[in-house]
């Protein structure tokens, strides 16, 4: 599929992996609505240099914890770009909980998030994403979601869940709709990480290195320009540290 003149939604799209998307499908010739809830200088940036590969860039504030603001936000780029061919589900939250620091609004914050926001945009999104003629959903999952780890207790169960609602949407969506899950292992270290875990956790990895953000941005070129025959499935992009 041709990219250009297209108009693509990113969720979280100021920062780390979702501005790396952005960028890249800026200079595809993608018109491209950058999400934030509170980074709005990085966000401006962002659509700023979007804007320097000749395309339409803007940005749109909502918190996606709130059912209100998460509905209205496909409409509002809509009404702003004129069209919605592509929503990327790329925002998320990633905080520490155990058994013992469960707590159950942290518990629903996350899930709401990470898992209830990409159900509601794709609802709000359907109608234009099906007259679009080529629509898409990417989800962004998480190769840990595999292999969940206990001192993340309500993210992996997030992530895991996502990649669920991937494939349960991309059956009730097509044909019109393509929905795929894009999953990365280490792509954007989170600051949460000091060099001698990143370290450690490089050592599991086979191809021995972490991932980039322009790597999974370019996963989800693929999945928008030449991911005719996908649907439903999840692309693990983690170096091979899913097959340890």
């Amino acid at each position: 599929m041709e990219l250009r003149d297209k108009a693509a939604l990113i969720t979280g799209g100021a920062r780390r992996i979702g501005r790396a998307i952005a960028l890249r499908l800026a200079r595809c010739g993608c018109h491209i609505a950058i999400h934030y809830r509170d980074s709005e200088e990085e966000a401006l940036r962002t659509a700023s240099e979007c804007r320097q590969a000749g395309v339409i860039a803007e940005i749109f504030r909502a918190d996606l914890a709130d059912v209100g603001q998460t509905e209205q936000l496909p409409p509002r780029v809509v009404e702003k770009l004129g069209r919605l061919d592509f929503l990327i589900n790329n925002a998320s939250i990633f905080e520490p909980m155990t058994v013992e620091t469960f707590d159950p609004a942290n518990w629903d914050r996350t899930l709401r998030i990470n898992l209830t926001a990409p159900m509601i945009l794709t609802c709000a999104a359907r109608q234009a994403l099906r007259a679009s003629g080529g629509g898409r959903v990417v989800n962004l999952c998480d190769a840990a979601a595999k292999r969940p780890w206990p001192g993340h207790l309500a993210y992996a169960t997030s992530k895991g869940a996502l990649e669920t609602l991937t494939m349960a949407l991309a059956r009730a969506l097509a044909p019109e709709v393509h929905v795929v899950g894009i999953a990365p292992g280490v792509a954007a270290w989170s600051d949460n990480y000091d060099q001698a875990a990143r370290e450690r956790l490089t050592a599991r990895i086979p191809l021995r290195r972490a991932g980039t953000a322009d790597e999974i941005a370019a996963a989800v070129q693929f999945v928008l320009s030449q991911g005719d025959y996908l649907t439903g499935t999840i692309l693990t992009i983690d170096g091979g540290r899913s097959l340890l």
